[in-house]
């Protein structure tokens, strides 16, 4: 009888102990498979220009990438290549930042990974990521790390090729957007037909300048007011990054379908939904724009990756 309670106490023991590793490898534990995802090869970008097959290719030339003297207030910053205009919303009783994008070139319009490197659990502050690289304007991305699937493309690399039964966001190497999905391309598919960044969270918000979510539409089981990002075009080059506050007596945050009426009215005629809540951060010239809420209180939530103007 004794041998038996003691087998039985080692398989408890054993069970716990590998369920706890299991959390942990999941959620806390950092394993890093490539050290440089976060980097961007100019030369690979240009090959990957000159080769798509979309005649609307903005090529990197000498005239748009010579550096002019910055003009900066704290609303705006231009300098002959990039050249973004803040502007702050209130509806549904919430706070709404928007950062108006115009560039020269795609190439200004980039990501980055946390640690410069893709892997499990390796998070940084969406501030962090935007000083290391030096970035002007950067936004929370789709949190790739939270996720077992979903396409993962960066700098024309794929580095997750299972599907998820979402929307993707694909953004080409002319800056144009598109929404697609895993059972219409592989991901090597999308990068082969010029596709240069792939977020997979979504839901899309906008379509060829119509709405296309609806008051039932939500992302799994989160609340219908929260705190989010987005990001959408209007034009060729010309961009727009949104960030609602939320979870807060002053803001209450926005449901999907509020996000894609508000993104629809600034003349959008793609957009899509990045990752939200406590993520959703925007960062301008040095300084936190929003006001974060993650857990207890105001606090920047650690994440997987940006998207940024630099």
């Amino acid at each position: 009888m004794l041998k038996k309670h003691l087998w039985l106490i080692m398989y408890s023991v054993a069970l716990t102990a590998f369920t706890v590793y299991i959390a942990l490898d999941t959620f806390a534990i950092e394993r890093v498979y490539d050290s440089t995802a976060g980097e961007l090869n100019m030369a690979m970008f240009d090959t990957a220009t000159e080769q798509s097959s979309d005649s609307a290719v903005s090529t990197v030339t000498e005239e748009n990438t010579t550096a002019t003297e910055s003009v900066t207030t704290s609303d705006s910053y231009s300098d002959g290549n990039i050249s973004i205009k803040l502007s702050e919303y209130y509806e549904n009783n919430t706070k709404i930042y928007v950062a108006d994008v115009t560039l020269s070139s795609a190439q200004y319009l980039k990501t980055a990974l946390a640690e410069n490197s893709y892997g499990r659990n390796i998070t940084q502050k969406t501030s962090e990521m935007a000083q290391a690289n030096n970035a002007v304007l950067a936004i929370n991305g789709d949190y790739y790390g939270a996720q077992q699937s979903g396409y993962v493309i960066r700098n024309g690399i794929v580095y997750r090729s299972e599907g998820a039964d979402k929307d993707v966001l694909c953004i080409k190497t002319d800056g144009s957007f598109f929404i697609t999905s895993s059972s219409e391309y592989t991901a090597q598919e999308l990068v082969d037909s010029g596709v240069w960044q792939a977020f997979s969270f979504g839901p899309a918000l906008v379509e060829n300048g119509t709405v296309t979510v609806d008051e039932s539409d939500e992302v799994g089981r989160a609340m219908a007011s929260n705190p989010r990002t987005a990001i959408g075009i209007i034009d060729d080059l010309h961009y727009v990054f949104v960030v609602s506050d939320g979870r807060t007596d002053e803001s209450a945050g926005l449901s999907l379908s509020q996000l894609a009426d508000f993104m629809q009215g600034l003349g959008v005629t793609t957009a899509y939904n990045l990752d939200g809540g406590g993520s959703s951060t925007m960062y301008f010239n040095g300084q936190i724009i929003n006001n974060p809420t993650s857990g207890h209180g105001s606090k920047e939530r650690s994440v997987s990756d940006i998207v940024y103007i630099g």
